[in-house]
């Protein structure tokens, strides 16, 4: 089986190019630096954790607004003329709320700064599944070669979160959190740019031509779609409860500094358990798949309530690092499966958004939450949510399989880069 999942990876590798995910991993970067930076660049700048929070809940709202707007459009025109402009003003964005917080702007311009910072995040991450999935699918690949590439994707992801807090914690030490934002910055221009650029940007513009238009409206989503989107909202939640636990701990603890390589101990389990979710076998389905995630990350949150050690909050997080990618994986493996080709874009972005909206609102909450009753109160209101997930997902049911109609999406055009690899079933069955 071990075998047979590299080969998975080096077919999906063979098909993208190694260039794309380099490009991708990079492109998303920022977002992991400016969402969990957030709380500790405003901060350290306005001496309040609860205000670090509120503009970090500002930042990643002004994300779940507009993030299904911008997979809508790419849709519609095509990721790279979408990718590329919000790209450059995303970059904008970020220098201004950087110069922003460090000149010590009043609290409601640093919200509107964090808005604007967020509204423009280009969704390289959820827009690079919607890119390489259907890539994947016109070479002849499976389901199973569809779930290493969300694999894949959500490795990258994890990496990026364990990459991004480390940097933002490492800036932190050296005393200058907005070093971090700087770089943010600069690498959203060029890698977003170069993401956009890429021959496999040229997507096809599914909603302006497709049958879509021609019925006067929008293909529907099933139920279970909007399901998996309040299992990921939780899981939001459950993540930004942990993320304001985390920074209140280790303030109490009087290292602050420690937070973001907190984070990364986290996210390097994570991300190690992303990669072998391609070695999970096709019989173990995804539903039961998403059950089994849930209920793990609701019981491995139990021990960071009564977590009151640095060493200890390490070893317990690691450990708890492990539910995250299968969590995100499923999620995204059950969104690709229930939406329509023509909405495949904003379906990966909302369900980004619906993850990214359940950790805004609660950045704001369990800030204040820490500052009144303690980490472990914090990390308390985490553990409920991921016990909500749970539920969500335990009375979800099953839905009929998409029609083979809509399985095969349209093969990307002329201009754009083609399959390298041509993949069977069979080469990538276990």
């Amino acid at each position: 089986m071990a075998q047979n999942t590299r080969d998975a990876y080096r077919t999906v590798l063979r098909t993208t190019g190694a260039l794309l995910p380099v490009l991708s991993f990079f492109g998303r970067l920022p977002v992991a630096m400016i969402q969990f930076g957030s709380v500790l660049l405003v901060t350290e700048t306005s001496g309040s954790l609860a205000t670090g929070g509120i503009v970090a809940c500002a930042l990643a709202l002004g994300q779940v607004g507009l993030g299904p707007f911008v997979g809508r459009l790419a849709d519609r025109r095509g990721q790279r003329p979408v990718v590329l402009a919000f790209s450059l003003a995303n970059a904008a964005a970020i220098t201004a709320y950087t110069l922003g917080a460090v000149a010590g702007l009043p609290t409601p311009v640093l919200v509107a700064l964090g808005v604007l910072a967020g509204a423009t995040i280009p969704g390289i991450g959820p827009l690079a599944r919607a890119r390489v999935v259907p890539l994947v699918r016109a070479a002849g690949g499976d389901d199973r070669l569809a779930g290493t590439v969300l694999s894949l994707e959500s490795t990258m992801d994890e990496l990026s979160f364990v990459l991004g807090p480390a940097l933002v914690g490492l800036a932190s030490v050296a005393g200058r959190p907005a070093y971090a934002f700087g770089a943010a910055a600069l690498l959203v221009a060029v890698c977003g740019t170069a993401f956009a650029l890429h021959p496999t940007g040229r997507t096809p513009k599914a909603a302006a031509e497709g049958p879509t238009r021609a019925r006067g409206g929008r293909p529907r989503l099933p139920r279970s779609v909007y399901v998996v989107r309040a299992g990921l909202l939780f899981l939001g939640v459950l993540l930004g409860a942990c993320g304001a636990g985390i920074t209140a701990l280790t303030e109490e603890l009087g290292q602050p500094g420690q937070a973001g390589l907190v984070y990364a101990a986290m996210g390097v389990m994570s991300a190690v358990a992303g990669l072998s979710m391609a070695a999970v076998p096709e019989r173990f389905g995804l539903l039961a798949r998403w059950r089994v995630a849930t209920a793990a990350a609701a019981l491995l949150s139990l021990p960071l309530v009564w977590t009151d050690s640095l060493a200890g909050l390490y070893v317990v997080v690691t450990f708890f690092g492990a539910v995250y990618a299968p969590n995100l994986i499923t999620g995204f493996a059950l969104t690709e499966r229930g939406v329509p080709r023509e909405r495949l874009a904003e379906g990966m972005t909302f369900a980004a958004s619906a993850f990214v909206g359940g950790q805004a609102v609660t950045l704001a909450v369990a800030g204040r939450l820490a500052e009144s009753h303690g980490a472990g109160a914090a990390f308390a209101l985490g553990s409920a949510a991921a016990a909500v997930a749970f539920v969500i997902a335990l009375i979800a049911r099953h839905e009929p399989p998409r029609p083979e109609a809509s399985a095969q999406p349209p093969r990307p055009e002329a201009s754009a880069q083609p399959p390298r690899a041509v993949v069977t079933p069979d080469a990538a069955a276990p």
